[in-house]
């Protein structure tokens, strides 16, 4: 009983950044913009997560400081996204390139800054990040108490903003407007939606989200950011984000299972048996597990009908 707790919790450490991204993902794409740049600007989170908790540690803010992290990687993920909007939106670039653009951007530019600011480290210093909260009486609940009601703020903030997102984009005017923008931007600008507007905010609370989600791996399990903090969990997101058929419910169910399959790949090191087989097939798995899950997808999700067009309303 105590390893299911452990391993649902562990479960839920490593769901809760692709679930932040797989939201940013989802009022991206709702809008009607492709953003394969999630991957980039979980990079931008990290690294601002890290450099800011750190001088903000270094301030002595204490406990405040994993939240000026926070705050940092929200304000550079958002600046990330808006290159992307700029390009998509107002210039209509190829949105899969512009997104392309972004995740090679983001892995040289924010090494460089850190090698810059840190007199040619690799890697930024190590920070006290979050610290688990258990919710008292709950946590003791037997398997779920030590899963779910003992974890880090992140997690507590992710689960949350799930149930708020849903209720934003399907019980709100703003919602109503954000998915009419995505399926059918014309008859959208006819009844005076604002159509480049409301993408510009779909695509920088996108930036915003993944910049918290690239922020929660640094906070809660590295502690530092290098290169590889982020390796392939954007690209994860977006295949929540899609078998969860941009739906924020859908998406964190995918979340999750994609954050059980790391869970495991750590656990299984844990056995005996496992040192025979070779460490790069363990680690392929949450890889392999979502390229199953993408081909399992192909035909049963159906994307807003305006994503990846630009809008052109002298055409209209």
């Amino acid at each position: 009983m105590e390893v299911l707790g452990q391993l649902l919790n562990t479960t839920l450490v490593f769901s809760t950044a692709l679930i932040f991204a797989a939201l940013g993902g989802i009022f991206s794409e709702r809008s009607g913009i492709v953003n394969i740049g999630l991957e980039g600007l979980m990079m931008f989170g990290a690294f601002a997560a890290a450099v800011g908790g750190y001088y903000a540690q270094d301030a002595g803010m204490g406990a405040w400081a994993p939240w000026i992290g926070v705050l940092c990687a929200m304000a550079v993920g958002v600046l990330g996204a808006l290159i992307h909007a700029v390009a998509s939106i107002t210039f209509k670039a190829d949105q899969t390139i512009s997104g392309t653009v972004i995740n090679f951007l983001a892995a040289g530019s924010t090494l460089y800054v850190v090698k810059l600011i840190f007199e040619g480290a690799g890697e930024t210093p190590l920070l006290d990040g979050f610290n688990k909260v258990p919710i008292p009486g709950l946590s003791k609940i037997p398997v779920i108490g030590e899963g779910i009601f003992n974890s880090y703020p992140t997690t507590y903030l992710a689960m949350i903003l799930v149930v708020v997102i849903y209720f934003i984009l399907f019980k709100t005017p703003f919602g109503l407007r954000l998915r009419a923008v995505g399926e059918h931007p014309s008859a959208a600008d006819t009844l005076g939606v604002n159509v480049k507007r409301m993408r510009y905010i779909g695509v920088m609370l996108s930036g915003m989200l993944a910049g918290i989600g690239g922020a929660t791996i640094t906070l809660t399990t590295t502690g530092t950011f290098s290169h590889n903090t982020i390796s392939g969990q954007g690209f994860i997101a977006i295949a929540a984000m899609i078998f969860g058929k941009w739906n924020p419910l859908g998406a964190f169910g995918a979340a999750v299972f994609f954050g059980l399959s790391q869970a495991i790949r750590n656990y299984v090191q844990l056995f005996e048996w496992s040192k025979n087989i070779p460490q790069e097939f363990i680690f392929m798995i949450p890889y392999v597990l979502t390229i199953i899950v993408l081909v399992s997808a192909v035909g049963r999700s159906s994307a807003p009908k305006a994503l990846g067009e630009p809008y052109d309303p002298s055409k209209r």
